[in-house]
């Protein structure tokens, strides 16, 4: 459930309303969802979400589903894989970046897709996750292939390091972002409704989700404690919500930075350097030794953080 994107139930107030004719074909009147300027970096904010929105408003009139975007989306990442595998470098290792790049912006369109035509839901969200994993499983499994093509079987080992890094990586980073959604602007995601009898939890990839979800606890636990309290001032006081939003607010700013240091965005750009440079490796040491660093660095910064909101909002 890669960062670029916000998930399919994750648009933040400010929807586009669906407008339809009697033929059912969306009409105009739609606008653009303006995500919170404080998750986004550079990429995102001026390139990547401006595109997919555009993007989402010419597929809303054809008869593609979000999910199927999803599927696109990772049909751009599996582009990218082969790309890189051809052997006319340095314009398979361009084409390679440009492609993985386009995934960014078909990856926030299936969002956008579902919040012009009413389509958003839990179930989406899971979609576009499990897209996102396994496309870049496939991308991961090729760059093994290709440093193996170098370096011997040890290529293998140092490629499942990575990908291993990538997955914990990329959890930590959707969920500190997810949270911060739901707690400050109280846009709900898969925690909140993610359950034996849902719609996640009856598919076939019920158990992914919840695996997905106890590594997030896993790594901050104490975030749960904001989360109870998020859900129980929306029942109760009215004040309450306020002064969370305050606290997380204050919390944040130095918290979003190491999120975007670990998102998508960095990866896909060192990535494309690393293959210019002619090898996976490069990629692979960035990924497994500077990023596992910061996971670290922003764990322990984020549990550090959810314990002085706890003491800050005197939870229990």
């Amino acid at each position: 459930m890669q960062a670029a994107a916000l998930g399919r139930i994750r648009g933040v107030g400010h929807l586009a309303a669906v407008i339809r004719d009697d033929s059912g074909k969306v009409r105009s009147g739609k606008v653009r969802p303006q995500r919170p300027r404080e998750l986004q970096d550079p990429l995102n904010h001026y390139l990547y979400h401006p595109l997919a929105w555009r993007l989402a408003l010419r597929l809303a009139r054809t008869p593609l589903t979000p999910n199927m975007v999803s599927v696109i989306g990772a049909g751009c990442v599996i582009a990218a894989a082969i790309a890189y595998a051809q052997p006319w470098w340095p314009f398979s290792a361009l084409l390679g970046l440009a492609l993985h790049m386009s995934w960014h912006v078909v990856d926030g369109a299936d969002g956008d897709l579902a919040r012009i035509t009413g389509r958003s839901s839990p179930t989406g969200e899971m979609v576009d996750g499990l897209c996102d994993y396994a496309s870049h499983v496939v991308l991961y499994l090729v760059l093994g292939w290709l440093l193996e093509y170098r370096i011997g079987p040890v290529a293998w080992v140092i490629t499942v390091i990575a990908g291993l890094s990538h997955i914990v990586q990329s959890n930590h980073v959707e969920v500190q972002r997810r949270q911060y959604q739901w707690w400050v602007y109280g846009v709900p995601w898969l925690r909140n409704t993610h359950e034996a009898g849902s719609a996640t939890g009856t598919s076939g990839f019920g158990r992914l989700v919840s695996a997905y979800l106890r590594l997030a606890t896993g790594m901050t636990p104490h975030a749960l404690k904001i989360d109870a309290a998020v859900a129980a001032a929306n029942a109760g006081d009215p004040a309450m919500p306020e002064r969370i939003r305050a606290a997380v607010r204050g919390e944040a700013p130095p918290l979003l930075l190491l999120c975007k240091l670990l998102g998508a965005n960095p990866r896909a750009i060192v990535l494309g350097l690393s293959m210019l440079a002619g090898s996976p490796l490069y990629y692979f040491i960035y990924q497994a030794v500077v990023l596992n660093l910061l996971l670290v660095i922003s764990v322990m910064a984020h549990n550090a953080a959810a314990k002085r909101l706890a003491a800050k909002l005197e939870l229990a």
